[in-house]
């Protein structure tokens, strides 16, 4: 079961692939259990996805959350201030998270090796541990390209390299974190025909926060572009959700996002409602597929979806049921 979720290819399928992946995980996630038996929740009990619970995602900071047990293969570690606690991602099996980024991209994208793959991110051996890293560097590697790497500390050299390879007509993806993004258009101008710029989010204290409309602007002036696209992951998770611009963003088949009422994290929202996100992702088998985010959001009725913030510490609800 746990190598076809990118089979999955109805709701149907979805549905059944979610009930199987929560009775594994029910029966051999500890903390999982412990998390559902406090809710008086079990598997004979749940008849619709929506009765799933999911799990809180600051259970990662303080547990191994694994469904299995096998040998971990990777730990992936959130970026944290100085003296944080970051949370930890325990991978037992690296196939599943690139079967699943490598079918995700080309579900929206189409194939990696059509691209030449700019990265204004740390490079692999600055940041290790970052699960984002991990990918983008295997992106780059597929890309099989030559012009394909890593230019966060060389932006006269990566201006120069985006604007020839877009006078060229070549398809360029360039990837990055938006305070480098903000730099680069700060510093040099574009007009950029062939290439999708993708943020991945992150300030992280380097400039002052932005909402996306504000920050897409400034972007989509400065490099020419119509659209700016946008990457929704996370440590905790091994699937993505891509923005085709607007700030509105889609799924692959084996994701799902929900969300949930502010003051009951029990409850699920109808569409259109703005909520706590809860993401379902399953090729998380090994780990929890079931995870309520600290994002706000807003679920349409086409199951697209958008970020609109994220929960004050303080509006955190659901975590104290389980301390131990």
């Amino acid at each position: 079961m746990k190598n076809c979720f990118t089979h999955i290819s109805s709701d149907s399928e979805f549905e059944e692939k979610a009930f199987q992946t929560f009775s594994h995980q029910f029966e051999n996630n500890p903390v999982y259990r412990s998390f559902c038996d406090l809710l008086y929740i079990h598997p004979s009990d749940v008849k619709e996805i929506q009765q799933i619970p999911f799990l809180p995602i600051q259970f990662f900071k303080s547990h191994q959350i694994l469904s299995t047990t096998n040998a971990v293969q990777e730990v992936f570690s959130s970026s944290g201030t100085t003296g944080s606690i970051t949370s930890k991602h325990y991978v037992t099996d690296l196939s599943l998270y690139e079967k699943s980024y490598l079918a995700g991209f080309k579900h929206f994208y189409g194939n990696i090796e059509d691209y030449v793959v700019l990265a204004l991110l740390p490079n692999y051996l600055e940041r290790k541990g970052s699960s984002l890293i991990y990918m983008v560097n295997d992106l780059i590697q597929k890309s099989k390209n030559s012009d394909s790497g890593f230019y966060l500390h060389n932006l006269d050299e990566l201006a120069t390299k985006l604007k020839t390879l877009d006078n060229q007509g070549k398809k360029v993806l360039l990837i990055g974190v938006s305070f480098a993004l903000l730099d680069l258009v700060e510093a040099y101008s574009f007009n950029l025909k062939n290439t999708i710029v993708m943020e991945t989010g992150g300030m992280k204290g380097r400039r002052k926060e932005l909402i996306r409309k504000e920050l897409h602007s400034i972007l989509k002036q400065g490099f020419g572009t119509r659209e700016i696209h946008s990457e929704y992951g996370m440590t905790e998770l091994l699937s993505q959700g891509y923005s085709t611009g607007n700030g509105i963003f889609n799924c692959p088949p084996w994701m799902k996002v929900l969300t949930r009422d502010t003051e009951d994290p029990l409850t699920i929202e109808n569409n259109n409602k703005t909520g706590g996100i809860n993401v379902i992702d399953l090729a998380n088998y090994n780990s929890c597929s079931f995870i309520a985010t600290q994002d706000l959001g807003k679920i349409y009725d086409d199951n697209s979806f958008e970020i609109i913030g994220r929960f004050d510490n303080s509006d955190i609800r659901g975590c104290n049921l389980m301390v131990f």
